[in-house]
């Protein structure tokens, strides 16, 4: 089993790592969690029938009684109504302060659940076992919870870390291939952001990770972890470091905001953010060519992206209700280097312009 500990206060956790880890999830808790603690697992109806059995029998063999509540699938379904639809299902299954929300599902389910768990009873426990590639390698870890606005992502959450982090690769051969691929994206980019062996396993690698083999598989995931738990670590709030977890993101949210967030899976969405910041990077000389090729031949060597139906100034407006801009200037983290960026705020507006429209033009090749 692979760990990563994530150090934030007022305490640290453990992410676990292995294949056929959810076997063990009851195990694995029972000395994390405190004494009467009752297990609420939030997920939904495509895991629940594919590996709630498992999860359940584990908890139950670990002496918990855990109660299954399910959300509707799909990001239309990450709004404050749906904060307070499963907040009432608790109540009125008698959860109190020893309540335990497992949130068990993507990063939608992790979304939410997390936003549940701190704002039920002013905050509960916490656990993250998250099913697809995007939740397992990244928005597991970190503690930001939060649902959509009609004018933005995540614009409305909090921090609330949870007590652990069990990851089983072996969840992810269930997915359908487009969000398996759409994960990958993510992965992609902390290999950007920090980790150049990691996007060199995407260049090397390309058709086991694809193919799923279990070990290669167990081995990206744990390469992402890792980026991500040392940085989270480091900045637990993002008021600096943490920042650079956002490449692709700015631009990423601001599509999926545009297209009413039904076109593009999040992944695919941070893939086009990501490509189009190397457009940005590379017309402000802070990118050279071949990188920016290089980077760019590693995105789209995953398959095909969705085609961008957008309106570039519709885009470019949007960019100015993200959270990461501050006091009116947008921010982006441009990649210098396979695993080195920088955050700038001076990038010209034609030039973001520029790099929407480039993406536009080559999604329609």
């Amino acid at each position: 089993m692979i760990c990563h500990r994530v150090e934030v206060p007022p305490r640290a956790y453990e992410v676990h790592i292995e294949n056929g880890l959810l076997a063990k999830a009851g195990s694995l808790l029972a000395p994390v969690l405190k004494p009467g603690s009752r297990l609420f697992v939030l997920t939904v109806a495509p895991v629940r029938r594919k590996w709630g059995k498992t999860l359940v029998d584990s908890l139950t063999k670990a002496g918990f009684s855990p109660r299954l509540l399910v959300m509707p699938e799909g990001e239309q379904h990450k709004r404050l109504r749906t904060v307070e639809q499963l907040s009432e299902q608790l109540s009125r299954f008698g959860a109190d302060r020893n309540a335990v929300v497992v949130a068990f599902g993507g990063g939608v389910a992790g979304d939410v659940g997390g936003l549940v768990a701190s704002l039920y009873m002013r905050g509960v426990d916490f656990v993250q076992v998250p099913t697809t590639v995007l939740a397992q390698v990244d928005a597991s870890i970190g503690g930001k919870t939060g649902v959509n606005l009609t004018v933005g992502k995540n614009l409305v959450g909090t921090f609330h870390q949870p007590h652990a982090v069990l990851i089983d690769p072996l969840l992810l051969s269930s997915l359908p291939a487009r969000e398996y691929r759409a994960g990958l994206f993510e992965s992609i980019k902390a290999g950007i952001i920090g980790d150049a062996e990691l996007f060199e396993k995407f260049e090397d690698k390309r058709e086991a990770i694809l193919e799923r083999e279990a070990g290669t598989v167990e081995r990206m995931i744990a390469a992402s972890v890792k980026l991500k738990a040392e940085v989270v670590s480091a900045d637990e709030r993002e008021y600096g470091l943490r920042r650079v977890l956002n490449l692709g993101h700015t631009i990423g949210h601001a599509l999926e905001a545009e297209t009413s967030y039904k076109a593009l899976l999040h992944g695919e969405a941070v893939a086009w953010g990501m490509l189009a910041v190397a457009h940005i990077a590379r017309a402000m000389d802070r990118l050279d060519a071949a990188t920016a090729e290089r980077i760019t031949t590693a995105i789209l060597s995953l398959g095909k992206l969705p085609k961008l139906e957008i309106r570039s100034r519709s885009v470019l407006k949007r960019l100015h209700s993200d959270k990461k801009t501050r006091n009116g200037r947008v921010h982006f983290v441009l990649p210098v280097a396979v695993g080195k960026v920088e955050i700038v705020s001076d990038v010209p507006e034609e030039t973001v312009l520029s790099a929407i429209e480039h993406i536009r033009r080559l999604s329609n090749k």
